[in-house]
């Protein structure tokens, strides 16, 4: 069951991957030509930007991949846990053009350059357009999974960059006043170190086993304790195997034991109200004395 819940991820996702990498592929050559063409420190540094998304979808997709290769050998939950090392990479790398996009408008803000007119503004408006269409792909998964949601900010990121280029270009075209560029720069970075902090610290508590975002811990442990036969519960964690797949382990007091039904009926009501998809019980007819202090 669990599997093929990741399975459909990848397989969804793999068309929007690829063409996602194919066009920012495309859009880096043309940023490099024509920024060297029109002698554009703006678009050649834009090329990198891109260049370096065009990394974080291939180790997106990679991760994605690998997370449904079946649990073999001393991997035994398999290579799910790379979806969330690489969101953590993923944030880094946008931290990362983050400091060479405010390197370069600081250097402008220092020597403003002359705007090299219409040419940047054409092959800025291509950007849009490509990384709209690229983002559009992983609109609807962003929700589920942290690696999509990764994806999506980068190429909504890059979408914002490109507009901020072509509207500076505008502005500075009507009005001759070159800090324009600059300024706007520093208003497209507040606006992707926005996205990529939560990004950052929802893959870091993920990695530190954290309870998920949309869980609350007291429900579930509240839910599991009005069920038939409950009377206590203990040792309850929740965490992330993946970006997409939830795990729940829990010792359930239950006097008057219990019968297989039980376990799987609770299994799939707990998949229903909470998505937690992988759940080991452990069943105890009565409440041992020495209960533990701190790890319950």
């Amino acid at each position: 069951m669990a599997h093929s819940h990741e399975h459909t991820t990848q397989k969804g996702y793999g068309k929007a991957f690829a063409i996602g990498i194919g066009l920012n592929i495309i859009f880096v050559g043309v940023e490099i030509f024509y920024g060297l063409i029109a002698n554009s420190s703006a678009l050649l540094a834009d090329a990198g930007h891109n260049a370096s998304d065009v990394l974080s979808l291939v180790f997106a997709w990679t991760a994605i991949w690998l997370a449904s290769i079946k649990p073999k050998g001393k991997y035994t939950y398999g290579l799910r846990k790379t979806t969330i090392l690489v969101s953590i990479l993923n944030a880094l790398l946008l931290f990362g053009a983050v400091i060479a996009i405010g390197w370069d408008a600081l250097g402008k803000f220092k020597n403003p350059e002359l705007v090299a007119g219409t040419q940047v503004m054409i092959v800025a408006g291509i950007g849009v357009i490509i990384n709209t269409i690229t983002a559009l792909l992983f609109m609807k998964g962003q929700k589920d999974d942290l690696n999509i949601k990764g994806a999506f900010l980068h190429m909504a990121a890059d979408a914002g960059v490109s507009v901020g280029v072509v509207v500076a270009g505008l502005l500075i075209k009507l009005t001759g006043i070159q800090w324009i560029d600059p300024i706007m720069s520093f208003i497209i970075i507040l606006v992707i170190l926005c996205g990529t902090w939560r990004l950052f610290t929802d893959s870091i508590d993920l990695a530190l086993d954290a309870v998920p975002k949309h869980i609350k811990l007291e429900k579930v442990h509240n839910f599991l304790l009005s069920q038939n036969g409950v009377a206590d519960i203990h040792d309850l964690h929740v965490w992330a195997m993946s970006t997409t797949q939830i795990a729940l382990t829990a010792h359930l007091i239950m006097p008057k034991g219990f019968s297989d039904e039980f376990i799987s009926e609770l299994q799939k009501k707990l998949e229903h109200e909470f998505g937690i998809e992988h759940t080991t019980f452990q069943i105890e007819n009565k409440k041992i004395e020495k209960e533990c202090k701190t790890d319950c």
